[in-house]
């Protein structure tokens, strides 16, 4: 059964497939309506218990990721269970880490990397993908198949 987000919500990226994942900050309250089926979470601790499938990717703040290779597995697993579940991204502000995030799984769907920061920006939050490195990270993601 197809259960996605309702792309008008707040947070909600639609991205060039169709796919819907909302990207969100830990720190502000959790947003009325219905939970995800999974999260991503981009912490530099493991986070606590959440009632949803969830995976923990070590990630510190104003960073990269620690593990490229469980980055890539985790983006990928957000980006394939999208297509049929809600997915959520998020990190404690939902700007740096989530927005990077965000801009590599685009780049799974379809968007080159050179655009990738643009794209979420114009369509998740002006202010994502905050540093340099961040930036840089994305500009050279290639996913499994590039």
């Amino acid at each position: 059964m197809t259960q996605t987000w309702d792309p008008g919500q707040n947070g909600v990226l639609e991205f060039p497939s169709g796919r819907l994942i909302r990207g969100r900050g830990l720190l502000r309250p959790f947003p009325a309506g219905q939970h995800p089926d999974f999260g991503l979470y981009l912490l530099g601790k493991r986070p606590g218990p959440v009632p949803w499938d969830s995976r923990w990717v070590r990630w510190r703040d104003l960073h990269v990721p620690a593990d490229d290779a469980d980055t890539l597995d985790a983006l990928i697993e957000a980006w394939r269970r999208a297509e049929s579940e809600r997915v959520e991204v998020a990190c404690w502000g939902g700007r740096g880490r989530t927005g990077t995030a965000l801009a590599c799984i685009a780049v799974l769907d379809g968007v080159p990397a050179a655009e990738a920061v643009a794209f979420v920006r114009a369509n998740y939050r002006r202010g994502a993908v905050e540093t340099p490195w961040q930036r840089k990270y994305v500009a050279r993601f290639r996913g499994p198949w590039g």
